[in-house]
């Protein structure tokens, strides 16, 4: 994998939450502000466009432009969530031309652990890490049994997919959905499905180019 995976994963996101829009903000309108769909189709158009102009940057340099991009466009909690993720994530990768399926995995974790301090959210609080932490540790396991990448990132994203579906029942204790107690149970987190759409996209990315 190299530079040319990370700008086809950010277009697959972009493709990804233009198409889930409506359904995203539906899920916010339930328990939160109403705008987490607007806001993501925002910032990865912003995002696309911005990794469009680069002028070759090695891949871990695309994902800080990334979160940079997210950071200054996106309103809201997941812009300097998703922003920091990525920037972290980047950093793993520094100015190498190419990495591998474990060092994906590393990449991943540094953003979930950059989002896990940035909004003190652990496993259970109905947000977005209920999506994102099972998908990095299916990932992880997978690649560390040596599993084929395109298999490991399958599962991967049917973890985040499962923790997605597992937020329903949970009350939130953490973000604006916290604020309704009791009442925010019963609602699909939209942080959380939208990280699922993410992990999805990239397993799409990556898959394209094996």
């Amino acid at each position: 994998m190299d530079a040319a995976t990370i700008s086809s994963w950010m277009r697959e996101i972009d493709s990804s939450v233009r198409a889930e829009r409506d359904h995203l903000v539906q899920l916010d309108a339930a328990i939160g502000d109403g705008d987490h769909g607007t806001n993501m189709v925002r910032g990865f158009e912003a995002v696309v466009q911005a990794l469009g102009a680069d002028n070759g940057s090695p891949p871990g340099r695309l994902l800080i432009i990334a979160g940079r991009t997210l950071v200054s466009t996106v309103g809201g909690a997941s812009g300097p969530l998703w922003g920091s993720a990525l920037r972290s994530g980047g950093r793993v990768l520094g100015d190498q031309i190419t990495f591998d399926g474990a060092q994906l995995a590393e990449v991943l974790a540094a953003a979930l652990a950059s989002v896990k301090d940035l909004g003190t959210a652990s496993l259970g609080d109905k947000t977005m890490v209920d999506a994102f932490e099972p998908a990095v540790d299916t990932l992880r396991a997978r690649i560390a049994d040596g599993e084929p990448l395109a298999r490991a990132l399958d599962e991967a994203a049917r973890a985040a997919e499962a923790g997605m579906r597992a937020t329903i029942p949970l009350q939130a204790r953490k973000g604006r959905a916290s604020y309704l107690g009791e009442r925010s149970v019963g609602h699909q987190d939209p942080g959380a499905t939208s990280t699922a759409l993410i992990i999805r996209a990239l397993q799409r990315a990556a898959t394209s180019e094996s």
